[in-house]
């Protein structure tokens, strides 16, 4: 396929929804807004497929899961969640999208990391913004004739049905807590499991090259590369057996680096800000949740990863933390890693 037939991709995408939790979209939208009956069958509906996007059905005035031809001649397929502030028939304000945005908001400061492997961009008087790492919508762009959209983009010739409907189940958990208005709690059965240690390393960085390497923009692939040189340091000192990756917290979020020693744990947690002070202020809510939070596993150690070592005025206040507060917070320096380090 050389061009994107957004009809007959959304009629597929129909047509396979039942094998995922998207696939169970319209009874979900029934039970949030106390429908008294289901408002379709499908995800995507004839009133809402045209021929360069499509939302779900019902979606105008919600958060709404959309595909569409994105920039290339036609040639490239986006798909993942948007907002919608242009007015219409069916949306005469967008008064009513404004509160979800709030609870857009509220979710990427809970999670911040959730959707790393997605990237948010915006069209605004029919200029498409570069793309960026998700992050809340700010007041300004939340306005009338603005869509912004968080998702991926693709290829048309490497169309994946299968993946497009995994990241639409991953976005489930945001559209719920947004629709919902806050009640219906945002995160899976899955990662809300409690604490449990798994040794070994799942997160590797998926690109490999000298020039992204050092690119300092590109967060998510320094954040992989500390954690594998974290990840290798640690096992160097405490055995294989006795480190883990990307641990469930039990409470929605997952830790960085988890070090099992003496019966107890200690908590990483990777920031890739430039000073000592940024990473501690990004890094301490997280850890302090993951330990504190109510059925959470106490850790014995917090610890702040950062790629600049800690200055003085740093120490200072880590100390000041551990003496009145009794918090075992740490700060441990990884430098940014070179390609054949960390690979």
């Amino acid at each position: 396929m050389n061009d994107c037939d957004i009809p007959a991709i959304a009629a597929e995408l129909n047509s396979r929804s039942g094998n995922y939790a998207i696939g169970g979209l319209q009874e979900l939208r029934k039970t949030i807004k106390n429908f008294s009956r289901r408002p379709g069958r499908n995800v995507f509906s004839d009133q809402t497929i045209h021929d360069d996007w499509a939302f779900h059905h019902g979606g105008r005035s919600e958060l709404q899961f959309n595909i569409g031809k994105d920039g290339s001649g036609g040639t490239m397929l986006r798909h993942g969640i948007a907002f919608s502030f242009e007015t219409s028939q069916t949306l005469p304000t967008i008064d009513p999208l404004k509160p979800k945005v709030r609870l857009f908001n509220d979710f990427m400061q809970l999670y911040p990391d959730k959707y790393a492997d997605m990237r948010m961009w915006h069209f605004q008087q029919g200029t498409r913004s570069d793309e960026y790492m998700p992050s809340a919508i700010p007041k300004e762009r939340a306005k009338e004739g603005v869509f912004v959209f968080l998702g991926k983009l693709f290829p048309i010739d490497q169309l994946d049905y299968d993946l497009i409907l995994s990241d639409f189940d991953r976005l489930l958990l945001l559209y719920r807590y947004v629709e919902s208005n806050g009640a219906l709690h945002p995160i899976s059965e899955s990662d809300a499991l409690p604490f449990s240690f798994t040794p070994g390393c799942t997160n590797k960085p998926g690109q490999t090259t000298a020039q992204l390497a050092q690119d300092p923009i590109d967060v998510t692939l320094r954040h992989n590369l500390m954690q594998v040189t974290l990840y290798n340091r640690l096992v160097s000192k405490y055995g294989a057996e006795n480190v883990g990756t990307e641990l469930r917290s039990g409470v929605g979020t997952r830790v960085d680096v988890v070090v099992r020693h003496s019966g107890s744990f200690w908590f990483y947690e990777i920031k890739t800000a430039h000073s000592p002070r940024a990473c501690i202020r990004e890094a301490i809510g997280q850890l302090l949740e993951y330990s504190y939070w109510p059925k959470a596993q106490e850790a014995a150690k917090l610890i702040i990863v950062g790629e600049t070592p800690l200055d003085t005025e740093g120490e200072a206040y880590l100390a000041l933390l551990k003496t009145r507060f009794s918090i075992p917070i740490e700060y441990e320096h990884v430098a940014f890693p070179a390609i054949d380090e960390a690979t």
